[in-house]
């Protein structure tokens, strides 16, 4: 009401000139306050806008680290003298650790060419055992034949040595030994050392075993020597016979 009623109070003579408020409605308007334009208004809108954009700059300027990000990347930059005794102590670091792989490596070498040396020196001391408990037979049947003379005793306690010695080898290590009389002439098994000729010989006979062959499991570990059958070769003589009796 107060406002419409000062600005009703205002008059405009008619040679344009604005006319003075009473002195009442001064003192009014003075008590009332001063005047709230929409000019005013938006200024002091956008000077609150101003201070809070301000607050918000102040506060992430606080959190941001100080100097640009251009600057903190150069800062953080290593020289170059940095990077060369970076790598400096990198090499000697991969050098160190080949040397130790080398050494490794070689000892592994080492350890692994003495094992395979002791494998082959000591890979019959199984085998080398038992024959000790055999040596140990005959030695007690040679003791007990100088003190008896007994030849038969004596012979009879080297026969059951040397079947125990041939049944221990054949049941512990696959060591067989094979006869080979009157069986046919078979070269990966037999040796012929002699040969007989005979008129009804179809094909070669073992007539005689001169040395056992023996088998370690299924292949020949020694080929028997023996003595073979074989067909009667044709003679000058014959031939001339036959060329008569055409």
């Amino acid at each position: 009401m107060s406002r419409k009623k000062k600005r009703g109070d205002r008059s405009i003579s008619s040679t344009g000139a604005e006319s003075k408020p009473a002195a009442g409605d001064k003192k009014t308007a003075e008590a009332e306050g001063p005047e709230h334009t929409p000019d005013s208004e938006t200024g002091a809108h956008q000077d609150a806008m101003d201070q809070s954009s301000t607050a918000m700059d102040s506060g992430t300027a606080a959190l941001e680290p100080a100097g640009t990000v251009e600057e903190n990347h150069a800062r953080k930059e290593p020289t170059q003298a940095e990077v060369i005794a970076q790598l400096a102590e990198e090499s000697s670091e991969l050098k160190d650790q080949l040397l130790r792989k080398q050494a490794d490596f070689e000892n592994f070498r080492k350890r692994l060419l003495r094992e395979k040396e002791d494998a082959g020196k000591y890979a019959n001391q199984m085998l080398l055992l038992d024959l000790v408990d055999v040596i140990d037979d005959f030695e007690r049947a040679i003791n007990s034949s100088e003190e008896s003379k007994d030849f038969d005793a004596f012979h009879g306690g080297i026969v059951i040595i040397e079947k125990q010695l041939t049944s221990m080898l054949e049941k512990k290590w696959g060591l067989m030994r094979f006869n080979s009389l009157g069986d046919a002439f078979d070269p990966d098994r037999h040796q012929a050392i002699a040969a007989e000729e005979k008129d009804d010989a179809e094909h070669s006979v073992v007539l005689e075993d001169y040395q056992k062959g023996y088998l370690l499991y299924d292949r020949v570990l020694r080929p028997a020597k023996v003595k073979i059958s074989q067909a009667k070769l044709p003679t000058d003589t014959d031939s001339d016979q036959s060329d008569l009796e055409e």
